[in-house]
């Protein structure tokens, strides 16, 4: 009964924050338009102490206030379901799907300022969004844009690291050690090693490594991509450009729509709370007081792994294999039968499913209606539209599944195979470019908030038992 009433608590606790989110939003909006300061680090310096005495009160307050139950199931799974982590930029809901400090994705697409009047989110304006907690102007937007471009000086020596390794290396080895290459540079290190920050301004070096590590990972991404799939000349970064832009641009690309995906693509995939496998791998390491380039590629490498970022190219794959067998003009009788002979072999449909959401992903959503405004015809995207109509009713006749709805994995790669980036091993490494801005931000709050290094306890089989038997 104790844990019914726990969850109970969360679930109103939940219906709340939805039912304030709007006016909250609203006023967060006419906020933030009467601010005219430019510069991203002056905003934090006036926000910092503020929430540093929020968390105070907090502990002191009510630090001895339990927020659910561990039950055993949660030990043996993977620690689903289980609230144990301060995250500030974003907010999962099992319901209604990712929230970035309070806004939800059609919500951040309808504020946020965009590169052309109804075009998409420029991933600027989501950085300011989750470091703040304000929705910026334009002129705050564009501000940020250049000071990351000003921070985007790859050195010669990182290059030569990836170079170290086989172009056959897969992307996001070859990624995650030129990141590493990049932690040379660290602030943060210099700072702590010569005894000059205090702990409370720890933020502040590490808010100088976060940037320097936002702005220089789309040009070390590019690098790879040129490197192992063209002809390994490098694209320069354009100070004209837009983050999202730039990125596309660095990697071959400039049709205006693919620039518009990258933006649309990097906000989305930027944070989705702290308990996937690298938010909490980047949260972890950072907790050592590990600077963010350690950090980031530790989150990188979690990455990387079949069940979180690298099932971006696995569906993509799988998407070939149906049209590889059954043709692009399949009927949703075929499509059918092939789902089937997927699970019956025991394997997964990719792209579909997700550890906490139990209904359609919003990330899904949004590049839904962004192919059907830009690419409603493209074969492959009829196809994925096909699986949206087949396989939800197929999982939930299977009964394992918890949730049977696509997820974000189950449309990206179609979109950038659609524009010509066809080469889905690389996929992940876009998802990594993307998922720092998040990271990043949050690594800033951990320093600036003192959060402590994170230690849980883990128990054996023995233990359990034990507790079991005397449990009863």
């Amino acid at each position: 009964m104790v844990f019914l009433r726990g969850i109970s608590a969360i679930s109103r606790l939940r219906s709340r924050v939805v039912k304030q989110s709007s006016l909250s939003n609203t006023v967060r909006w006419l906020q933030t338009q009467g601010s005219s300061e430019l510069d991203l680090k002056s905003q934090l310096q006036q926000i910092i102490p503020e929430q540093q005495d929020r968390l105070k009160k907090l502990k002191s307050q009510h630090g001895t206030v339990p927020v659910g139950n561990i039950t055993v199931d949660m030990v043996l799974g993977g620690m689903r379901g289980m609230t144990g982590l301060l995250w500030e930029t974003s907010l999962l809901d099992a319901e209604e799907g990712i929230r970035f400090r309070g806004m939800s994705i059609p919500e951040c697409q309808k504020v946020l300022p965009a590169a052309q009047p109804g075009g998409e989110p420029l991933p600027e304006g989501l950085l300011w969004l989750l470091l703040t907690g304000k929705v910026p102007n334009k002129e705050q937007v564009y501000a940020l844009s250049k000071e990351l471009a000003s921070r985007a000086a790859v050195p010669d020596y990182v290059y030569k690291a990836i170079n170290a390794l086989p172009s056959t290396a897969h992307p996001m080895t070859q990624f995650a050690s030129g990141v590493m290459a990049l932690q040379v540079e660290s602030k943060f290190q210099k700072a702590y090693e010569e005894g000059v920050v205090h702990k409370s301004k720890f933020w502040e070096p590490t808010f100088e490594d976060a940037l320097n590590l936002i702005a220089r990972v789309p040009v070390v991404a590019s690098y790879v991509y040129r490197r192992m799939f063209k002809d390994g000349s490098i694209i320069p970064l354009d100070d004209a450009l837009d983050y999202g832009a730039n990125f596309s641009h660095m990697l071959g690309f400039d049709s205006p729509q693919m620039k518009e995906l990258m933006r649309l693509y990097i906000t989305i995939h930027s944070d989705h709370e702290g308990g996937n496998v690298s938010a909490h791998a980047g949260h972890l390491v950072g907790s050592a007081l590990s600077d963010p380039y350690l950090s980031f590629a530790a989150a990188l490498n979690g990455l990387a792994g079949p069940l979180h970022g690298l099932a971006n190219q696995e569906v993509l794959l799988w998407i070939k294999s149906v049209v590889k067998e059954c043709g692009e003009n399949i009927s949703k009788e075929q499509l059918k039968d092939y789902v089937w002979k997927t699970l019956n072999s025991g394997k997964v449909v990719p792209g579909y499913g997700h550890g906490v959401l139990r209904k359609t992903d919003p990330r899904y959503v949004c590049q839904r209606e962004f192919a059907l405004k830009h690419l409603p015809d493209d074969p492959l995207f009829q196809l994925v539209s096909k699986l949206y109509e087949v396989v939800p009713p197929i999982l939930t006749e299977l009964g394992k599944v918890k949730n049977p709805w696509p997820n974000v994995d189950a449309h990206s790669g179609v979109l950038l195979n659609y524009y010509g980036l066809t080469e889905e091993r690389y996929y992940t490494v876009l998802f990594g470019v993307s998922r720092s801005l998040g990271i990043c931000s949050q690594l800033i709050w951990d320093r600036a908030l003192g959060l402590p290094l994170e230690r849980p306890k883990s128990v054996n089989m023995d233990w359990l038992d034990k507790f079991m038997s005397l449990s009863r």
